[in-house]
């Protein structure tokens, strides 16, 4: 069945104003809202008002009472209304993170090794210190291997965790310049650190895989995805926001 493209046009235009959105989004709110309820809201004239009133017949109607409520037709309408609310939104993180002066695979390699290697060295301490210096020499090794791994992945999440939540940098990405943020541009959570740092800890060949498949410079581990998060590199955002020193005099 052929849809007629006029009315589709007809109701786009519709939904385009958007204090006629607001009026839909009002209505899905309250269920039901008077005249003078919606001119409280909107702070506009009765002529206004009413000639938006107007435009959406097909989607409101009035209550015996003379109060205004959504129409089936106005309940599919507010969902699209809040679908291209999503759609707008991820549109603009995306163009935020392409925007992102992104830290490399190798350097983010780098840091990742920097933490690893004291993390373990922190493992390494309390696993095998107490038993060095009780000169026990009936040491059974393969349980304190995999004591060693179980203990330095969860030292690695936990540590990692902390200092990314607070400030978006461990020590190793510090000394490497650095730091994770979120790609919609509000401040690193504890939230955010701990879904990624799970993938980097105990799941980072799954991890680095699919991240490589999603084929996203933005998004090099899944995890970095999976919690709305990336890693950038300090020094070239130090670099681009360095103004030129090539003055016309």
């Amino acid at each position: 069945m052929s849809v007629d493209q006029g009315n589709v046009s007809k109701i786009l235009s519709v939904l385009s104003h958007p204090l006629r959105r607001e009026i839909l989004l009002d209505l899905s709110e309250n269920g039901e809202s008077s005249f003078t309820d919606l001119l409280n809201l909107l702070k506009v004239d009765t002529g206004k008002l009413s000639f938006h009133l107007r435009t959406l017949t097909a989607f409101i109607e009035q209550t015996p009472t003379g109060k205004y409520k959504l129409s089936r037709a106005g309940e599919s309408a507010v969902r699209v209304i809040h679908d291209v609310e999503s759609w707008a939104e991820v549109a603009d993180i995306e163009q935020r993170a392409t925007q992102l002066p992104l830290a490399s695979f190798q350097r983010r390699t780098i840091a990742f090794l920097i933490d690893l290697a004291l993390i373990l060295a922190i493992t390494l301490a309390i696993t095998f210190l107490p038993m060095i210096l009780s000169f026990n020499s009936n040491w059974n090794f393969v349980p304190e291997i995999s004591a060693v791994v179980f203990i330095t992945l969860g030292l690695l999440w936990v540590y990692s965790t902390l200092l990314e939540g607070f400030n978006g940098q461990s020590l190793g990405k510090r000394l490497i310049g650095l730091k994770v943020v979120r790609t919609d541009g509000k401040k690193m959570s504890y939230d955010h650190a701990a879904v990624r740092n799970f993938g980097k800890a105990f799941l980072l060949p799954f991890d680095v895989l699919v991240g490589w498949r999603i084929k996203n410079a933005t998004f090099i581990r899944y995890f970095d995805k999976f919690a709305g998060t990336t890693v950038i590199d300090l020094r070239l955002q130090f670099t681009q926001c360095k103004p030129s020193s090539n003055l016309n005099i």
